[in-house]
């Protein structure tokens, strides 16, 4: 009787042990994991923002290939940014406005993910007639950008134009620009994920915003780790 005991036990101990792996899959399984919408120009993006070539892309909305020269001098490209989560803006480096609090906030996001070497950013200007290499260069070192996490990028006004409009959907369109490539750029930054998708338009004058935006970058960032189901491991995304 005693021996019967001891095995019932062991096979108590074992259910319970078992009882409870089955209970962490399922919840696991079941728990609700938050994700970031995926933005295209003709789903949930002001069309005012928006070239009318891209318009009516609901879906499958990648940012393009670029290649363009950073304040170093160097040829920034997407490789530069490959398997990274990125935070994108457009600037200008004369502008009295909006643009001071844009690099100010820009520069917290930079401190803040610092150690975080899958988080990198990139500012373009809006006026490369004015920006120039050099000029860029100054105000790199004026505003404390570290060139290995935040690139200020320069290039032609016609592949500024398409980035702006058609892939970061975050500029005006202006009129006033005889060659038909002029745009005006606005507060917004851009969170882009290892994918090249638009995940997250912010008010980058906004403190609030900015909190909203390191925050979303965490669920991005939570979005390709694996969690556990019934049977198999799968991913979130």
């Amino acid at each position: 009787m005693l021996e019967f005991f001891k095995v019932y036990k062991k096979f108590a101990i074992f259910f319970l042990f078992l009882s409870a792996i089955i209970l962490t899959l399922f919840y696991y399984a079941l728990k609700p994991v938050k994700r970031l919408p995926i933005w295209s120009p003709g789903k949930n993006v002001n069309l005012e923002l928006v070239d009318s070539t891209v318009s009516h892309i609901k879906k499958l909305h990648y940012i393009a290939d670029f290649s363009l020269t950073n304040q170093n001098g160097e040829t920034i490209t997407q490789d530069n940014y490959k398997d990274k989560i990125y935070v994108a803006d457009f600037f200008f480096t004369t502008c009295k406005s909006i643009c001071p609090v844009m690099t100010s906030n820009m520069k917290r996001i930079q401190q803040a993910t610092l150690l975080d070497n899958d988080i990198m950013l990139l500012s373009h200007t809006e006026m490369p007639e004015i920006d120039t290499v050099a000029q860029l260069k100054r105000y790199a070192l004026e505003k404390g950008v570290l060139s290995d996490k935040w690139n200020l990028v320069t290039g032609s006004k016609k592949e500024l134009y398409n980035l702006a409009r058609k892939s970061y959907l975050v500029a005006k369109y202006d009129p006033s620009k005889e060659d038909g490539y002029g745009f005006i750029h606005t507060e917004n930054f851009v969170l882009v994920d290892k994918k090249k998708r638009i995940r997250g338009l912010y008010d980058g004058t906004n403190e609030e915003e900015i909190d909203r935006l390191l925050e979303d970058i965490q669920i991005l960032k939570e979005e390709r780790k694996p969690r556990f189901s019934i049977g198999k491991l799968f991913f979130a995304d």
